[in-house]
């Protein structure tokens, strides 16, 4: 309080030519997305100018500006934050895939994770945008801290709007962060922030140039008003179902600015920079945002001048209210609060932090991430509590609204100039939070080329969900084609039921390792061409023991990191054993990602049965030859590619376009199709792909130096 009568005395005495009723400043900054960024560029010059402001409000990106100005941060520190943001992931909510819990990552390789929707007694229930928001508040956390709105000694406003009444909501006390949130939350893009019973997003659909609210805020004699406001699409360029709401939400917000506008007077202050070309969404491009905001500023710095202070007491008046940056702190206790069905301690294999750490703020969004990434929760945020000299972590985990049950889908499409066409409908129905200590269900179908019904029970055995045992029950038909001399000779079909049981091991976000026991049956059934395989029913099972590490950024298309999969099977009835191993490795330099593979497939015990066989052949696992063109035992593979970043998806959306050399090479021992085939097989391949919103995307051709070629297409989860 004694540091806000500071502020407003120097306000009232330090105006220099004005003696009796000096005029009160206000600030606007209004909403515009990635074009707020010119607001740093104003304040650049006001700072430079002089110019002391007693009350700031702002909307959306001019929210976040405002905020982070009120809590004290420089324009410099702004820019530098901004520049340290990695945009392309910043809009979306799941750490990296490595970072991701084992089973979260299971669930995520066969179903969309847009595709989640809950369902209940009360129906089915859907997500609330297409991103939550986790990274994007922990980044605003870092920013301001764990400032109070009513705390700071510069008053401030942020402004959002209830989207279930339409009536404004202005925030001038409360927590910071969460008021930044919700000005900035784009319907339909980023989930509504809910507090006190109501859904708030961004504020601009009411009033984005708050003029109103600064005048009556501190009695504002003279506003200095900066509008940044998108122009609106042509009407050739509105098209899509998406182009038509980022329309719909322009034509509401160029409506409530004309408002705003034509309340301003004479002595009032408009800076509109010239942003021609800067869309809402080009956040990459904040630097040359923030210039053309200084631009505009310093072209009515005349008019700016008779406002400005004297140096020594601008910066008494400025130093009442820059804050320090963050320092790291002691974390004497940790505390998870707000959780109902979620088991507290479920949280513990995510949380790198013990009592006693001093610990920074991006080591805190670190295992926070991890616990978001365990797939329930629709947030996770923090507070530092300090009391008597000691500081609690207190971890505020928000269960998604939407579960703990949920359909999920996948759908995939494939041509293979080898052996046809493929498709597949995927769907699922997942419960959680069976009992206390997070038993899981999943009943799982898919239909198409490749059909599948079964069940899997996945039941943690201690609180913190480190042990776990795991059964499967399940059905499922594929065609196997057999190929001689490049030539499909056959085709059979094949149906497997499947029953196990494992006992496991969660390795903290590494991955996990299970040993149990598989059964298996066979059928062989000869659908066209010549037999080539043994036909009839064969019952198999054994003994099963797997380790699944993987550490890469990404699902399907890494740009960086490592993964591990071996699988040892050992049947003592047949009277074999069969081992696979994959290492796989990623690394990026500029806009050229490097990925090696290699793999083996082999019976440590006996010979490998032709039911059992292993398969190369497919899209990076000896792309010259069609899927599973490749069958037999002790199987060598070795593959290096090169991949050109050529595109990059929009905000919210993970993923970029590459375009790839893949050089492959493999060995069979003991064969089972292309028995001709000896030592060492070639394929040099070229193609399109990346990850979408729908799974990987890729089109691509191979060649053989032995012959081999084949063209490829899919899209879909696999």
């Amino acid at each position: 309080m004694r540091r806000s009568l500071l502020v407003l005395s120097l306000v009232a005495t330090s105006i220099p030519g004005i003696a009796a009723e000096p005029p009160r400043i206000g600030l606007v900054l209004g909403g515009g997305g990635a074009r707020g960024a010119a607001h740093i560029g104003v304040l650049e010059v006001l700072a430079e100018q002089r110019i002391p402001i007693a009350c700031v409000a702002g909307t959306s990106m001019g929210g976040l500006v405002a905020g982070a100005w009120a809590a004290g941060v420089t324009p410099a520190r702004m820019q530098q934050a901004l520049a340290a943001v990695d945009w392309s992931d910043m809009f979306l909510d799941n750490p990296d895939y490595g970072e991701m819990s084992h089973r979260n990552r299971a669930i995520s390789r066969l179903y969309l994770p847009g595709s989640e929707s809950g369902v209940g007694a009360d129906g089915v229930r859907y997500q609330g945008g297409v991103v939550a928001g986790q990274k994007i508040k922990l980044f605003f956390n870092r920013l301001v801290g764990g400032s109070r709105i009513e705390q700071l000694a510069l008053p401030l406003s942020i402004v959002a709007t209830d989207i279930g009444s339409g009536e404004a909501v202005v925030f001038r006390d409360g927590d910071l962060s969460t008021a930044m949130r919700a000005s900035m939350s784009v319907p339909g893009l980023l989930a509504p922030v809910e507090q006190g019973g109501r859904k708030l997003v961004d504020g601009g659909l009411v009033d984005n140039l708050p003029v109103a609210e600064i005048r009556e805020r501190c009695a504002a004699d003279v506003l200095i008003v900066v509008d940044v406001g998108t122009p609106l699409l042509k009407a050739d360029e509105v098209g899509s179902l998406l182009t038509v709401s980022a329309q719909m939400i322009g034509i509401l917000t160029r409506q409530n600015v004309a408002r705003s506008l034509a309340l301003l007077g004479e002595r009032d202050i408009l800076i509109q920079p010239a942003l021609d070309g800067i869309r809402a969404g080009d956040f990459p491009r904040h630097a040359e945002a923030a210039v053309r905001g200084r631009q505009a500023a310093q072209a009515v710095a005349e008019r700016l001048a008779p406002l400005a202070l004297a140096p020594a007491d601008y910066l008494a008046w400025w130093q009442g209210i820059e804050a320090q940056a963050a320092a790291p702190l002691r974390v004497d206790a940790i505390e998870v609060a707000g959780l109902g069905r979620v088991n507290p301690r479920s949280l513990d294999r995510f949380i790198d932090i013990a009592p006693g750490d001093v610990v920074s703020a991006e080591r805190i969004d670190r295992s926070l991430l991890r616990i978001y990434g365990d797939g329930d929760y629709e947030s996770v945020d923090y507070a530092v509590i300090g009391n008597a000299g000691r500081n609690t972590l207190r971890i505020m985990p928000v269960e998604k609204p939407w579960g703990p049950d949920y359909l999920r889908f996948g759908i995939h499409l494939a041509a293979d100039s080898g052996d046809g066409a493929s498709f597949g409908v995927r769907a699922a129905y997942h419960r959680t939070w069976l009992n206390a200590l997070g038993g899981e269900l999943l009943y799982h179908a898919e239909l198409g080329s490749h059909n599948r019904l079964g069940v899997n029970l996945h039941q943690p055995l201690d609180p913190a969900q480190r042990y776990f045992a795991e059964a499967l029950a399940g059905v499922e038909q594929e065609r196997l084609s057999v190929f001689e001399d490049d030539r499909r000779i056959a085709k059979y079909k094949v149906t497997e039921s499947r029953l196990g049981g494992w006992l496991g091991y969660n390795a903290h976000v590494y991955g996990a390792v299970r040993f149990g026991w598989l059964q298996r049956r066979r059928d062989y059934r000869l659908d066209t061409g010549t037999l080539a395989l043994p036909r009839g029913d064969v019952t198999f099972g054994g003994w099963q023991a797997t380790l699944d590490f993987d550490r890469s950024d990404r699902m399907y298309f890494p740009t960086r990191g490592w993964a591990a999969h071996l699988n040892y099977f050992h049947s003592p009835a047949r009277d074999y054993a069969r081992f696979d191993a994959e290492l796989r490795g990623a690394f990026t330099l500029a806009d050229t990602v490097f990925n090696a593979r290699v793999a083996y497939t082999g019976s440590p015990r006996g010979k490998l049965p032709a039911y059992d066989a292993g398969r190369l052949g497919g899209f990076l696992n000896m792309t010259a030859y069609s899927t599973g063109q490749l069958l037999g035992d002790d199987i060598q593979y070795a593959g290096l590619r090169s991949e050109r970043i050529i595109g990059r998806l929009p905000l919210g959306l993970r993923g970029d376009m590459r375009f790839g050399v893949a050089l492959e090479a493999a060995r069979l021992g003991r064969r089972f199709s292309e028995t001709g085939r000896d030592g060492w097989l070639d394929s040099l391949a070229f193609y399109l792909g990346g990850e979408t919103p729908l799974g990987p995307a890729y089109l691509g051709i191979g060649h053989s130096r032995q012959g081999a070629s084949n063209l490829f297409l899919f899209i879909g989860t696999p």
